[in-house]
């Protein structure tokens, strides 16, 4: 078969032709294609997720009573007056003079309203050393971090006057501005920085500007027009910004490494000695269905978050899906018409201290081919040596726990609003974040309700649920009543978790429970994460066995053998349970935590182990299918298994480490961040890529391969009716030996 002759089918590789040949227009429908979907997306405008619609349960039923009787509920500030050692107390005049001074200064300021002093609503601590003052900001909730500076001057004005006092302000107003302050840029300058540094990579990993500005163009443009997608979409299905951030982070590692499997492969077959034309349509037929059945598999695991019934999580996974697929979409079809347009301009810009590999040259990694050796040498200790240290790491997830982070957990004592948090606490255990009672009834002010919100409030205190002050707040227009119940238990999540529980099974019945016609669900910061962790453990197994069952399939029907596709499986949730392990390790126990940055808080925040899961499944089908695909096609050119394990893995060693340190660089930054979740992400992700572009794909799955022989390509008889995908391969010039055979002597069919 002549050079350039080569007659390839499939998906990937025809629009990869159509793109080469129609050039202009592919770069144009590209183009066109982002510059609509952001004028459109901007235009619709982004919906996104409702309080309402965060959770289900009781949570998600107070936030509808709120939602549907009108209220806005305001955010609330305390100031905390506390005595400096064992001097004043609140009933000295001192004390009573800076309670008034604050009260006056708050009010002073235009922007509060409903100030109460501690003497009227009994908020003094059981030592008397303790009191609150308490307001709340006028103005919508969401924005009352942008009004609250005035009112933290004032308090910090009064401080100044009352030097044996500690005078403090704290609530949701002023923990939003001070996390803005703290965290919003830094969070936006990892984000942004994930740019530069995946250009920094790649200029090493192609010693030329233009070939590394190639794939984070692509990666940019797909997050543009997903972005645009999103405004869309969001009219159907809510989105956050959450699923923003992480659209980005997916954008990013997804588009670049899809552009370097394609643009990689192309500069390998030039540099065979190809003519331009066929090296594309080599790279389309080849990288090109690589990375089609990894965009595929890929968008099947995001889809598994679409299964948890948790809007935040539905946002990510739909947005995450989307930029998959449009960043899928942009590698197979404008990323040929780039590479055509430039030719050799493609290495233009190179980097003088760069060396330049020569054409022909062997693209093998000297590094893996040593390593490749010993490990073909012997698969058997391999195996063990490998799998016994992945499952030693994973030992750890075995005591896995979740749940939402306080705000000490989350941001450790690294801020004064942190320890002012710590202090109410031990004053006032459960005051920071009280357990909140929504009330409905068809007239909240009738005797039997009035009667019931009483014996509530006392029966709260006596079941040891919470220690008071209960503070009831009437809205008569809308029959709607909010009791705030501070939690025995504080900030220990366990402990307030019983105190909530007692609420809810023990003190709601006997009381509310027995009017007719009232509704009363018990939201707050507890009763939110408890109804999160229910309804996410409810997920777990419906989302778990739809990404494993799909991604099965999808390896079945690519590679058309059923040892493949169960050896991925495996291989690949390996990989999940050794990222859980060191999550569990680091952040846990605390074992290494200094070496990244951070602490042991004895947890692992909810959302994470499965959110984990379904990217790290995804992203790990990027080198998966790209390695195993390059073994195939080696074994079909007629190499034995061997040989072809030896060629897949070391010629794509390169490319397999180039996208991997991009991926663990990006994820890492996220891993610098203050915020405790985002350390957990950042570390678990590059960590997990890490270890499947390492010991997964250059030790075990080469090592488990050679073991299996010949028993990798089989497929049951019974099987052989399923549709074949396996066609899209092209066939090399040169043929390295007799045409492969299968277990029987027949021919393998590509």
């Amino acid at each position: 078969m002549g050079n350039g002759e080569a007659r390839v089918r499939g998906l990937a590789a025809r629009a990869g032709g159509w793109s080469a040949r129609h050039r202009w227009a592919a770069v144009g429908i590209w183009v066109l294609f982002v510059v609509l979907a952001m004028g459109l997306g901007s235009a619709a405008g982004r919906v996104d997720v409702k309080d309402s619609d965060q959770l289900k349960g009781e949570t998600h039923t107070a936030a509808r009573i709120i939602e549907d009787a009108g209220i806005d509920e305001p955010a609330g500030e305390s100031v905390l007056i506390q005595a400096r050692g064992g001097g004043l107390k609140a009933t000295d005049a001192e004390f009573r003079s800076a309670v008034t001074a604050v009260v006056e200064a708050v009010e002073g300021t235009g922007k509060v309203t409903d100030v109460t002093s501690p003497y009227d609503t009994k908020t003094i601590s059981k030592d008397g050393r303790s009191a609150l003052v308490q307001f709340d900001m006028r103005g919508e909730s969401d924005t009352a971090g942008e009004r609250v500076e005035p009112v933290l001057k004032a308090v910090e004005g009064v401080q100044k006057d009352h030097a044996s006092l500690r005078i403090e302000e704290i609530g949701g107003a002023s923990m939003m501005k001070t996390f803005d302050d703290a965290f919003g840029d830094d969070f936006k300058k990892a984000e942004y920085s994930a740019v530069p540094v995946a250009l920094g990579i790649l200029l090493i990993a192609f010693g030329a500007l233009v070939a590394a500005l190639l794939p984070v163009a692509l990666a940019v443009t797909a997050i543009m027009a997903t972005m645009g997608l999103m405004g869309i979409v969001s009219h159907l299905q809510p989105m956050s910004d959450t699923a923003n951030s992480v659209m980005l982070l997916v954008g990013m590692a997804v588009g670049v490494d899809y552009c370097l499997f394609y643009l990689r492969r192309e500069r390998e077959e030039r540099e065979a000695g190809h003519d331009a034309q066929t090296a594309l349509r080599i790279a389309a037929a080849t990288s090109g269905r690589a990375i089609v059945v990894s965009g595929v598999t890929v968008c099947v695991a995001m889809a598994g978050m679409l299964f948890t019934g948790l809007a935040e999580f539905e946002a990510m996974g739909l947005a995450s899906l989307m930029v998959v697929a449009v960043a899928m979409v942009g590698s197979v079809t404008v990323l040929p018409a780039l590479l055509s347009l430039l030719g050799g301009r493609v290495e233009k810009g190179r980097i003088p201290f760069l060396r330049r590999r020569k054409a022909g040259g062997s693209q093998d990694s000297r590094f893996w081919t040593a390593v490749l050796r010993r490990v073909l040498a012997r698969p058997v200790i391999s195996v063990a040596v490998a799998a016994g240290a992945l499952l030693a790491i994973t030992a750890p997830a075995l005591g896995m726990k979740t749940q939402q982070f306080t705000l000490d957990q989350e941001f450790g004592d690294s801020l004064p609003i942190v320890q002012t948090y710590n202090r109410l606490n031990d004053a006032f255990p459960g005051g920071s974040e009280p357990a909140e009672v929504v009330v409905r009834a068809d007239d909240i002010n009738a005797p039997e309700v009035k009667s019931a919100l009483a014996d509530f409030r006392d029966r709260a205190i006596s079941s040891g649920a919470s220690r008071g002050p209960v503070e009831i707040k009437l809205h008569d227009s809308q029959n709607v009543a909010f009791v705030y119940v501070p939690l025995v238990g504080g900030s220990d999540q366990d402990r307030a978790g019983e105190s909530l529980d007692k609420l809810r099974d023990e003190v709601r019945p006997a009381t509310l429970g027995k009017v007719d016609g009232v509704e009363a669900p018990i939201t707050g910061q507890i009763a939110g994460s408890k109804d999160f962790n229910d309804q996410l453990a409810g997920a777990v197994i419906p989302v778990f066995a739809f990404v494993v069952v799909f991604a099965f399939l999808l390896m079945l029907l690519s590679f058309r053998s059923l040892t493949i596709a169960l050896t991925s499986i495996v291989l690949n949730l390996l990989s999940v349970g050794a990222a859980y392990g060191i999550l569990v390790a680091v952040f846990q126990h605390g074992w290494g935590a200094s070496l990244v940055g951070a602490e042991g808080v004895g947890a692992i925040i909810t959302w994470l182990p499965l959110f984990l899961f379904v990217i790290l499944f995804g992203l790990s089908m990027d080198y998966h299918v790209f390695v195993v695909s390059r073994i195939r096609e080696a074994r079909l050119r007629g190499l034995a298994t061997k040989d072809a394990i030896r060629h897949g893995v070391v010629t794509t060693a390169g490319v397999v480490t180039s996208a991997a340190v991009i991926m663990v660089a990006v994820f890492a930054i996220f891993g610098t961040l203050s915020m405790q979740s985002m350390k957990q992400m950042g570390v678990g992700l590059a960590a997990a890529v890490l270890i499947d572009a390492t010991i997964i794909r250059g030790v075990l799955l080469p090592a488990v391969m050679a073991l299996l022989g010949e028993r990798n390509w089989y497929l049951p008889k019974w099987l052989h009716r399923l549709p074949d995908l396996t066609h899209d391969e092209a066939p090399r010039a040169v043929v390295a030996g007799p045409a492969a055979r299968d277990d029987e002597g027949e021919p393998l069919k590509v």
